[in-house]
């Protein structure tokens, strides 16, 4: 078994709560994200199919790495038993970002469901780090290789 790829990250804590309910930290061994709390000083109610609102994690972080980046998802157990996702899908954390750590939260449920509750300290999405392939575009006037699939769009493979 190959051990994982370690990189330092620096992190600022900006709510010292997080010291009570933890820290970014795995949770496992073999663990591919960490938990982010949410930094509320009260409970938060979402209405179905209202607006997202921003979350605070409570902590800033410098990877200063460009080869790496952060992604922020839902955790599987909010979003699949709750209907809680984000706002914008994924989170995308470039390694030149040092403002707080923000989770957009959303409420996926039927307008009339009843209302999403998070409260402080409650954990609500995972951030995982993933490499960065950067593109070198060359601007061309046609490809250099044919594609099989050409330029047939959504279904154009058969599903």
């Amino acid at each position: 078994m190959q051990a994982a790829a370690q990189a330092p990250v620096e992190l600022v804590i900006l709510d010292p709560r997080l010291h009570q309910w933890g820290l970014p930290a795995y949770q496992s061994a073999m663990a591919a994200a960490v938990d982010l709390h949410a930094c509320l000083d009260e409970s938060l109610e979402l209405a179905a199919g209202s607006p997202a609102v921003l979350v605070p994690a409570g902590f800033a972080m410098h990877i200063a790495d460009p080869g790496l980046m952060a992604v922020i998802a839902p955790r599987s157990g909010m979003g699949h038993k709750r209907g809680l996702v984000l706002g914008n899908a994924i989170g995308v954390i470039d390694a030149d970002y040092t403002g707080q750590v923000m989770v957009s939260a959303w409420n996926r449920n039927p307008a009339g469901s009843a209302p999403l509750r998070i409260e402080p300290g409650e954990r609500i999405a995972q951030m995982m780090f993933v490499p960065i392939v950067r593109a070198n575009f060359e601007l061309v006037e046609s490809f250099s290789v044919a594609s099989r699939r050409g330029a047939g769009g959504f279904g154009s493979t058969g599903s």
